[in-house]
Formats: structure tokens, sequence, C-alpha cells
């Protein structure tokens, strides 16, 4: 059987609509433009233009209006600098929340080679920081924020929203142990700062990029540090352990709660064991209650 073709949800040629026919979902207060997500938004399109185009789908009841399904700083951006028209891509149905849904943060190490990028082929610092709405300095310390760090910790994190300062704390360790952190990131979901340090202060001598000068942590003592690090090292151990183990133990747990809401909704054991054994009974119920809400009741498995 042929399988049946896909269609393409956009037109594929861009348009150029004039501002006033687009129509918004809402309006962007002064209050939205003071933010700093959005100057960056005004000052890249002063400075480079529009790069996204809007998306917009046709007004059936208005003919010559369109619906603006997404770009509406971008928008507002254009209005205020007397733009009188914008390039869009025409989307074949109005579903707004589709757009809303797939937008995709620019992870850390994502920027950073953005701007490696952009500097490799000629753009200077001082135009790409105002691209961006930033001081030259952000944009030199974004470019040396790899610098030092592990391929394989790159790797890893390339799709996280990680601090600029964790790569700094990073740095400061060798390679092997930036990936065993890494992977204790990754484990726990915790790309902070704090989390980069307590692990900094974690790590033995041995395992710092530069071993020979002796760790400084601030607000600790050398044998606070010794102490710190021989408790991590305990904890890195069992948190490893649980992990290894930790994917079995829910499902035999889950296996368990479900055997023992159908052992209770049964009529017959649940009488058998009220009469005989009520302290089992009562544990039983005791782990039904705590069990997840879209588990099935006793009753509703007895029916």
């Amino acid at each position: 059987m042929d399988n049946p073709q896909v269609k393409i949800a956009f037109q594929e040629d861009i348009l150029v609509i004039p501002i006033e026919s687009i129509l918004p979902l809402k309006q962007v207060s002064d209050e939205t433009k003071k933010l700093v997500r959005y100057k960056r938004v005004a000052q890249s399109i002063a400075e480079v233009g529009l790069i996204e185009p809007l998306v917009v789908s046709r007004q059936p009841d208005e003919k010559g209006k369109y619906l603006l399904l997404d770009g509406h700083w971008r928008r507002a951006a254009l209005l205020d600098r007397g733009e009188m028209s914008a390039r869009c891509i025409l989307a074949h149905d109005d579903e707004t929340f589709t757009y809303n849904k797939r937008v995709n943060h620019l992870a850390t190490i994502q920027e950073y080679f953005m701007i490696v990028r952009a500097l490799a082929r000629g753009v200077s610092e001082e135009k790409l920081a105002k691209a961006l709405d930033v001081n030259i300095g952000h944009i030199k310390r974004r470019r040396a924020m790899l610098d030092g760090i592990s391929s394989e910790v790159i790797e890893m994190l390339k799709d996280k929203m990680v601090s600029p300062v964790t790569f700094e704390v990073l740095r400061r360790m060798g390679p092997m142990r930036q990936v065993e952190v890494a992977e204790l990131m990754l484990s726990a979901s915790n790309f902070t700062v704090g989390y980069a340090r307590a692990l900094l202060a974690a790590t033995k001598q041995i395992d710092l990029a530069k071993p020979e000068r002796m760790k400084k942590i601030d607000g600790m003592t050398p044998e606070q540090i010794a102490r710190m690090e021989r408790e991590m090292s305990m904890l890195q151990q069992d948190f490893k352990a649980v992990e290894s183990s930790y994917g079995e133990d829910v499902l035999h747990l889950v296996i368990a709660c479900g055997y023992i809401v159908k052992l209770v909704g049964n009529r017959k054991v649940e009488r058998y064991l009220d009469q005989n054994h009520p302290e089992i009974l009562e544990e039983f119920r005791s782990i039904v209650s705590v069990t997840s809400l879209d588990s099935p009741t006793p009753d509703a498995v007895a029916r």
C-alpha cells in the first residue's frame, strides 16, 4: 500500500507583507519592551535586520489580512523602527500552539559556537556586541568560554542550559575529573554554579588542572575541604550505586504496587485478611493510598 504524502505545513516562498495587514494575537506591552531579551531582539533587528521571518496565516474572513502566529516581539520592534513591511512565512493553518511548543532556546555551548563562527567570518566583536545588545567584554568571555574544557564534556553538555561560570569552575579540574563532574550534573539534572563549586571542593588535589597549586575555596579551611572531599567521594559512590539499580527498583515497585492494588481489590481476599491478618491488610491499604493517582483504586479493580 502506498504511503500517503505528508503535506508541507508552509508555503515555500517567503512573502513580504505590509505590517498593518498582520494582525497580532496579543499586544507587546511597555513593560515587556523593558526586558533584556526584548532589547536584544530589537537591537539585533537594528544592526543586521530581520533574520527569522514572522509566521502568519491567512484570515479567511478578511481579504488581505494575516494572523500573526509567531514573532510578536519582532513585529513590535519593526513597528518601533518605522518599518512598513516584513518578511513572512505563510502557514497553511492557524495553530499557534504548535509554534510556541516547538521553540528551542539556544543552549550555552550553541551560543558559543554561534559567536565563534560569526567572528571567524569577519564580524567584528563590536558589531556582534551591538547585535546581541551586550558589551564587548561579554563577547570576549564567551569566546574563551570553552578554553581548557574537555571535548567529551562539550559533547555531553552541548544542548544543556549551563551557566558560563560553571565552565570556569570546570576549567580548574583535569580532563578526567571534568568528565566525572559532567556525568554527575547530567544524572542530577543540575548545572548550576553552586553544584559545580561543591564538586570542585570535593575534587582531590591530584585531579585538578594544576595540582601543584593548593586548592582554595572561599569560606573553607583546608581541614574542612579535606573532610568534604571524603564525604563527597562516598556520596558519589552511593549515588552511582543507586543510579545503576534505580530503573530496576522502580519497575519492581510498580509491579508490587499493582499486585497489592488488585489483591486488596479482591473482596474475598480482603475479607480473609480483615478476619485473620488485620495488621497486614492495614499496611496493604497504606501502600495503596500512596500509589500514583493514575493507579486504579481497589473498587475500580473489583468492578
